[in-house]
């Protein structure tokens, strides 16, 4: 007896240094890219699989990759994949009523027609209404469904998509959804910030990510863990943990869930989501903050974006919800130094892409006349992520907020642009998409823009220096 139990024991240690070190280890590597080791639920044909993946997009006759980092950009297939993209966030609530899911097919066919590849859109609705996940771990399949179908459509007109899978704010259930489940279960919380600290509610959340990564489409057969559609996952939508100014609570929580995301899925890119606010890791930069509450929410450009398997930094961009009223003509000149501000970071510091996830300017807010001030500053974002793509920068894309087709104006949140009745701004999105085109078609990632090859007369005819 005396023996079995020493043999349990050592057993039992040995099992306990593999869940608490070479685990992590493994994860560690495989997110890294230096190790064919199996993750956690793959087996080696899983990995064999996922090296080099390409899917044929039925009914397109095409095939594409998943998008890779390799540095400070995105490359698919060794090229370098430059972007222009859009959100529309909607798009799993108007797939759900056979009525308007054909408003989802429109708006990826008319922003494909202006060589928009990218869509950013909520992979989650949490509670309430036509709620994707009713209570922890209970789904809705007709909900599920339609989120399929959304990503079959994107897959359809090879729009890729940047999938947050939760919301810092009310809308959609949110963390504060998340915190009522809890309360209803008998935890004592006080606060939606407990979102980010208490292990029950943090188990809610990685049961979710667990679900939804490992879903199979029931359109197209493809795992969404496995599906080149899918451009990026997000932790969240707009992190912020004002209760904890430090950031150390955000923090931590960001370092835990990209963890877990990377065990579950070590193909697709990751990101945080966050608005790119600079905190007390660099003290010296929340000058260039658009107010003083910025730096106090809990998020930190440059510390969150250090984070083990975050893949690439995000920031957001709104002038005219962050600025004060008297910057109201400060709009470009704003976007212009955040956007330098943070690709400049991202290349010295961070050395990985940035993706501007979000960024507009209401209409409601400046004025039902004034389409031409939100096109004025759309053309100053442009510019200045032109500046640095380029030079083969980090500014990897941005994403306007938000794109609408006919029909749906009743969602209208003051900074939606339809597309079939704003030409101007449509032609202006046009433009840029084709200029980031030529950038991705110039030259492999290898090259890293420094051969300066003869091609570049070509580029400099197909568009006016003035233009570049």
């Amino acid at each position: 007896m005396a023996m079995n139990k020493e043999k349990n024991t050592i057993t039992t240690s040995l099992s306990l240094l593999c869940q608490r070190f070479l685990l992590p280890l493994t994860i560690f590597l495989a997110i890294n890219g230096r190790t064919n080791a199996v993750l956690p639920g793959q087996t080696e044909q899983d990995m064999k699989n996922h090296k080099g993946r390409v899917h044929d997009l039925d009914g397109v006759g095409d095939e594409w990759g998943v998008v890779e980092r390799k540095g400070n950009q995105f490359v698919v297939g060794g090229q370098p994949f430059y972007f222009n993209g859009f959100n529309t966030y909607w798009l799993l609530m108007l797939a759900v009523d056979q009525s308007t899911r054909g408003k989802v097919s429109d708006v990826f066919r008319q922003a494909s027609s202006i060589g928009l590849t990218v869509c950013r859109t909520w992979a989650f609705n949490d509670g309430g209404w036509r709620a994707l996940q009713k209570s922890p771990s209970v789904y809705d399949e007709d909900v599920f469904k339609a989120f399929d179908f959304v990503l079959s459509e994107a897959r359809k007109y090879k729009i890729r998509l940047v999938l947050p899978l939760v919301n810092n704010w009310e809308s959609y259930g949110g963390k504060a959804q998340y915190v009522k489940w809890g309360i209803a279960s008998g935890l004592n919380l006080t606060s939606d910030d407990d979102f980010f600290s208490d292990p029950t509610v943090k188990g809610y959340y990685k049961a979710h990510v667990k679900v939804l990564l490992n879903r199979a489409n029931t359109f197209t057969n493809i795992t969404y863990k496995e599906d080149p559609t899918i451009f990026a996952w997000e932790l969240m939508n707009e992190p912020r943990c004002p209760s904890d100014p430090s950031g150390d609570k955000l923090q931590e929580w960001i370092q835990e869930m990209a963890f877990h995301v990377k065990s579950i899925d070590s193909v697709h890119l990751l990101g945080t989501g966050t608005e790119g606010f600079y905190g007390p890791s660099s003290p010296e930069r929340s000058r260039l903050n658009p107010n003083p509450v910025a730096g106090q929410v809990g998020t930190d450009f440059i510390r969150n974006h250090k984070a083990l398997g975050i893949d690439y930094a995000s920031a957001h961009l709104y002038p005219d919800a962050w600025l004060p009223k008297s910057a109201s003509n400060d709009y470009a000149q704003f976007a212009a130094t955040w956007i330098q501000g943070h690709t400049d970071y991202a290349d010295a510091e961070l050395r990985m892409p940035v993706v501007f996830g979000e960024f507009g300017v209401s209409l409601s807010k400046a004025g039902k006349s004034n389409s031409t001030q939100r096109n004025t500053f759309i053309a100053a974002v442009y510019e200045a992520m032109l500046n640095s793509t380029k030079r083969g920068g980090s500014g990897s894309g941005c994403l306007l907020w938000q794109v609408f087709p006919e029909g749906t104006e009743y969602m209208d949140d003051g900074y939606a642009v339809v597309l079939t009745k704003a030409p101007n701004t449509s032609n202006m999105l046009a433009l840029q998409s084709k200029r980031m085109q030529i950038f991705n078609s110039r030259c492999s990632w290898r090259c890293h823009w420094s051969c300066k090859k003869k091609n570049r007369t070509n580029h400099d005819v197909r568009l006016p220096r003035d233009e570049l």
